[in-house]
């Protein structure tokens, strides 16, 4: 059987608004892509410096403070009256190996003493014996020479 075709052949001319439209619109996504929703919390923190500092052969959970006061932990906020379970759950789920949990703080340059006493207090009722501040460290300064 054979059927007819209703295709012809196209010998006009090409509209161009259609492709504009196309084209602006793409254009509109890539430079707005930034700006899209991305997961995770972005907050910056700015750790104060120190000259030495020390580290730890345990396990470590990591926890930043921020100068608003939020706790960030997995890349996400944490509520204050969530942190002594979230430490102990970390706590459980860690191996028997011996060796305890090292908490390791990075705040912020503007938080308060209070609020560093209050996280080292959960850190302590959830069971977790070491909570280390983390820094950056100062510049490089050469020593003189004798």
């Amino acid at each position: 059987m054979k059927f007819q075709r209703q295709a012809k052949i196209f010998r006009g001319q090409l509209d161009v608004a259609p492709f504009a439209c196309v084209f602006f619109l793409m254009l509109f996504f890539l430079m707005m892509r930034s700006c899209l929703y991305t997961p995770g919390v972005i907050v910056p923190i700015r750790p104060p410096q120190a000259e030495a500092f020390s580290g730890t052969e345990n396990p470590t959970v990591i926890m930043a403070v921020t100068a608003a006061g939020q706790y960030i932990m997995d890349n996400r906020v944490v509520a204050e009256t969530d942190l002594k379970a979230i430490l102990q759950n970390k706590l459980a789920t860690l191996p028997k190996s011996g060796r305890g949990l090292t908490l390791v703080v990075i705040p912020d340059k503007a938080v308060s003493y209070e609020v560093l006493t209050k996280v080292r207090a959960s850190a302590r009722d959830a069971g977790i014996g070491e909570v280390l501040e983390g820094v950056t460290p100062s510049p490089y300064a050469p020593r003189a020479e004798k």
